[in-house]
């Protein structure tokens, strides 16, 4: 039966107001965003944190404070200061941060090799990637084995992404011109609602969540959620808001999209295996069908065609395609792991 609301059981997780500081550098950042203290000498840390990290993906202070400074951008935790959006130490702060981040990406993601920068080409190499993608099957695990409790974690770690969906995304709709600008338009279009308010798919998560038992809140399980679940969320926020990085949150949504929608109709079976309704399986439903379009249109249409118009740019396309799967396969792998030997696949001390 479906769990007891999370707000009566664990209200140590909820409220985006409560982000808790995971070391010096998101402690920092977080006072200074909140008018605590000053910004200065912020990027010296961040420096300082870069330098002590043996893995950026994996380092809760470095991903935290880079989450922080972007949802500042994004408006998505109310209680962060506007003003503070482009503090030139704040800035400063985010590139130092950025800059080891996207390094180690690029060390450590597996490219393909690049096809010729066609409609065609690109298209069939995306796809050939995506097909080719061997990462652990999380979905599979969710419709036949998950338990109740492993489900709504589940819910908790999608939920930095899924209840701001598309929005990452939408910051290369002014950057892009002509047949690749008109395809993301209408894939982003659908995602928020097609003009209708209830069907935008950030909302129909949250409506997932509430049905769930648990908080819709933008936020309220940030402090519940592991380092690499931030990060695939920065990397979507670093590619999307870098100008320079606009084929890489072309190839990222082209991956996105063209993995979606058997996954999803596996995570809705799993919630009807739980005994939820359709209140919860809705959003997962909805993208069977939805993202069975979206891949063919973010392929060709907007991969493919962008690809075709800046030749450029085509590495990074498929560099952004290739994150895409392996950062999401890096965190299917820690909760599929965490859910195989029976523990939580939440940071300790944030149970649900």
């Amino acid at each position: 039966m479906p769990a007891q609301p999370l707000t009566d059981r664990a209200p140590s997780v909820q409220g985006a107001t409560h982000v808790q500081p995971r070391g010096p550098l998101s402690e920092a950042v977080l006072q200074a965003l909140t008018g605590v203290r000053d910004a200065e000498g912020l990027s010296a840390l961040a420096s300082n944190a870069v330098e002590r990290a043996l893995n950026v993906t994996h380092d809760d202070d470095l991903q935290l404070a880079l989450f922080v400074l972007y949802a500042s951008s994004y408006g998505s935790l109310e209680t962060l200061d506007p003003t503070q959006e482009w503090n030139p130490e704040l800035i400063e702060t985010r590139r130092t941060i950025e800059r080891a981040f996207e390094q180690e990406l690029r060390e450590r993601v597996p490219l393909p090799d690049l096809p010729e920068p066609t409609v065609d080409d690109v298209a069939r190499a995306l796809f050939a990637l995506t097909v080719e993608d061997g990462g652990p099957s999380l979905s599979r695990y969710l419709a036949k084995r998950a338990t109740e409790q492993q489900a709504l974690e589940f819910l908790v770690q999608r939920s930095i992404y899924t209840l701001r969906e598309a929005d990452p995304h939408s910051w290369a709709i002014p950057r892009l011109t002509g047949r690749p600008k008109a395809a993301l338009v209408e894939i982003q279009s659908d995602e928020y609602g097609g003009g209708r308010p209830d069907r935008v798919h950030a909302e129909v998560f949250a409506k997932t969540m509430r049905g769930a038992g648990l908080d819709a809140t933008y936020g309220a399980y940030v402090n519940a959620v592991p380092a690499v679940t931030l990060a695939s969320q920065n990397m979507m926020s670093m590619f999307g808001l870098n100008r320079r990085l606009l084929g890489a949150i072309v190839g990222h949504l082209a991956a996105f999209e063209m993995t979606s929608s058997i996954p999803n109709r596996m995570y809705g079976d799993g919630f009807r295996r739980l005994g939820y309704g359709d209140d919860v399986t809705d959003y997962f439903d909805e993208h069977v069908e939805a993202d069975a379009v979206h891949e063919q249109i973010a392929g060709r249409d907007l991969a493919g065609s962008l690809a075709e118009d800046r030749p450029g740019l085509l590495p990074d396309i498929m560099f952004g395609a290739a994150a895409c799967l392996t950062v999401d396969g890096w965190v299917a792998e820690h909760m599929l792991s965490s859910f195989e030997r029976g523990v939580s696949s939440l940071r300790e001390g944030y149970p649900l």
